[in-house]
């Protein structure tokens, strides 16, 4: 009998084990936050933004979101300027991916980017910091190859 019990306990920790730590993992991130700003001529663009600075926060994203406020995104920090390749694998909203320098320049916009798509969206530029906003928003404020991206967690080089 507690043979039994016991391999009914293992059966229960190897087919649900697994099921409830991917569970875990669709959970929302806690991520620090802070007003970014982008200068775009002579107006200032202000959004409070997500920072996602580590390689799990970064993996992570905006995976499973369904929504976002108008002024809010998502800044993701890396340690070196280099090639940056982006996805919407798991990402239900459709965002614009900014591509920023080390200098704080935009380098590029991926504007409209497709939910759930698997389709790899470069930077075409060196970039150290990316900036995901919700789908439009780039056109709608005339953002640009260009502008100015400044906030607290970026080190203008």
């Amino acid at each position: 009998m507690l043979q039994a019990f016991a391999r009914l306990f293992l059966i229960v920790v190897l087919v649900i084990g697994p099921s409830v730590t991917a569970l875990a993992q669709d959970e929302p991130q806690q991520l620090r936050q802070e007003e970014l700003t982008v200068r775009s001529g002579d107006t200032e663009h202000r959004f409070l933004v997500e920072i996602a600075a580590t390689d799990r926060e970064r993996s992570r994203g905006l995976m499973f979101r369904e929504e976002m406020a108008a002024d809010h995104g998502m800044l993701f920090i890396f340690d070196s300027e280099g090639e940056r390749y982006f996805w919407m694998k798991n990402t239900p909203l459709p965002l614009d991916i900014i591509y920023i320098g080390a200098n704080g320049a935009i380098v590029s916009i991926a504007a409209n980017t497709v939910p759930f798509s698997e389709k790899v969206v470069p930077s075409g530029d060196p970039a150290k910091y990316v900036l995901e906003l919700n789908a439009g928003t780039a056109a709608k404020l005339g953002l640009d190859v260009g502008n100015e991206v400044s906030s607290p967690s970026m080190i203008i080089e």
